[in-house]
């Protein structure tokens, strides 16, 4: 049994799918991002789905990682769309949070090289509430931080796609998913 059959390549996939998206789960829960949230969660049950499909050969379980897949790429597209502003998509608005909060992207201050400076409200009897953060001297824009995540999201999920699309071999009606020498 060689390393590099389609079975391994795509594990090893799947294995880095999964240390992608708890990485990001865990920057978009300090940001409060809750629809981010929701889809990392998403992610991670439907990789572990397709680990534990690929390792115990469960087809079904491979299409619904499949399917997963392209609706995973969809979602990283339209995060890339946002955080460009890319048509009329804004990312001041709290479309992450789901409206719920004033939160936005852990990485806005505390990207790579950012100098956060707290400025208190200046009039008497408010709240001890921060009303504004300075954030200067940022290495890389936020947004920047986090079409990079969904880039590598979307190349991850390619790769294992081209995996899985090589490994399908139909001929006439008849398609069987796993068509693998171990």
């Amino acid at each position: 049994m060689g390393c590099c059959t389609g079975r391994c390549t795509l594990i090893f996939l799947c294995s880095l799918q999964l240390l992608a998206a708890l990485e990001r789960q865990i920057f978009d829960f300090l940001g409060f991002q809750w629809a981010p949230i929701l889809g990392n969660f998403l992610q991670i049950i439907v990789v572990i789905l397709g680990l534990f499909g690929t390792i115990q050969f469960r087809p079904r379980y491979i299409v619904v990682y499949t399917v997963w897949t392209a609706l995973w790429v969809t979602w990283n597209v339209f995060i890339i769309c946002f955080y460009l502003e890319v048509g009329g998509l804004s990312k001041e608005t709290d479309l992450m949070t789901f409206n719920i909060s004033m939160h936005r992207s852990w990485w806005r201050e505390h990207g790579p090289g950012c100098i956060r400076r707290v400025v208190r409200p200046s009039a008497p009897g408010i709240l001890d509430d921060y009303s504004y953060v300075s954030v200067t001297g940022c290495i890389i824009d936020f947004q920047y931080l986090e079409v990079i995540h969904s880039a590598i999201q979307i190349l991850l999920s390619m790769s294992a796609g081209n995996t899985l699309q090589q490994r399908i071999n139909c001929v006439g009606d008849s398609c069987s998913v796993w068509k693998i020498t171990s």
